[in-house]
């Protein structure tokens, strides 16, 4: 039997080093106060400033709800201290972070090869 999370959570590690969370199943607009809550109870009781993963694997719908909680959580670690770094995002989500500026910004950036979109 496996073991899976409800849609729309996330999982925090605070055991390793840097602080590791999981975007799991799709999130709703709703779900975004409460992940935000989840990484400051988290990383609050992680001393120092460090780095928090944002593991986007288990998403399984990109759209701007997601981006939305990204930028969000991205706002909550900086608040801690941190700085937030995307993995495992999937291209709907990279391109929709690179469409409106936050590709930069959580680690992301331009795949080599991507075109520029005209201004």
């Amino acid at each position: 039997m496996s073991c899976r999370r409800p849609a729309g959570q996330i999982h925090v590690d605070s055991t390793r080093q840097p602080l590791v969370l999981e975007l799991i199943g799709r999130i709703t607009p709703a779900d975004v106060p409460l992940l935000c809550a989840q990484l400051r109870a988290r990383g609050d009781t992680d001393a120092g400033p460090g780095e928090v993963i944002c593991d986007a694997a288990g998403l399984t719908v990109a759209d701007l709800t997601a981006v939305d909680a990204i930028a969000r959580l991205r706002l909550t670690a900086r608040r801690l201290g941190r700085d937030l770094r995307l993995r495992n995002a999937g291209p709907e989500l990279t391109g929709l972070l690179d469409l409106v500026g936050l590709g930069d910004e959580v680690g992301q950036g331009r795949r080599p090869g991507a075109v520029s979109p005209p201004c």
